[in-house]
């Protein structure tokens, strides 16, 4: 399933949506303004929030945290010293690692689970400059954690 999604122009406080591979709404990622550290809302169309993406503020890594239902789902943090390709870890609660690397100057990305491909962000099919896709490449993916990790690179790369 291939989703859209509109990268952040203004920084925080926007509020973007995702739309499935058929033009319709899937997401709303609504980034709260006024919040002393970095905070977005994956809801889904009927409001329901899905997912909270929290940037964190005391880490010695660029670090978000991903949330659901109160508990913390995965630890996203951005790797150093990686030049022209950035690399992110999403320590996930049950113990398990996504990996998500990628080129920085074409902005195509893979998250990883032991080696297979989970999904691929990728802006190579896009003229439209704030567009890149996210294809979840598992039928069984949990979506919403996938679409946070996407986030997550957005904001930790300054959308750049």
């Amino acid at each position: 399933m291939r989703y859209l999604v509109r990268e952040r122009i203004f920084g925080i406080g926007d509020d973007y949506w995702i739309d499935d591979e058929y033009g319709d709404h899937a997401f709303l990622v609504d980034g709260k303004a006024l919040r002393i550290r970095q905070t977005f809302q994956l809801k889904d169309v009927q409001g329901e929030v899905v997912a909270v993406i929290r940037r964190k503020m005391i880490s010695l890594w660029e670090t978000m945290e991903i949330e659901r239902d109160g508990r913390t789902l995965a630890t996203v943090r951005k790797k150093r010293f990686t030049p022209l390709r950035n690399r992110f870890k999403a320590r996930l609660a049950d113990g398990g690692t996504l990996s998500v690397h990628g080129n920085v100057l074409d902005k195509e990305y893979d998250i990883e689970l032991g080696g297979g491909r989970l999904a691929r962000i990728s802006r190579r099919w896009f003229r439209v400059r704030d567009t890149y896709a996210v294809d979840i490449e598992q039928p069984d993916s949990d979506v919403p954690l996938l679409l946070s990790l996407a986030v997550c690179v957005d904001a930790l790369t300054g959308g750049d």
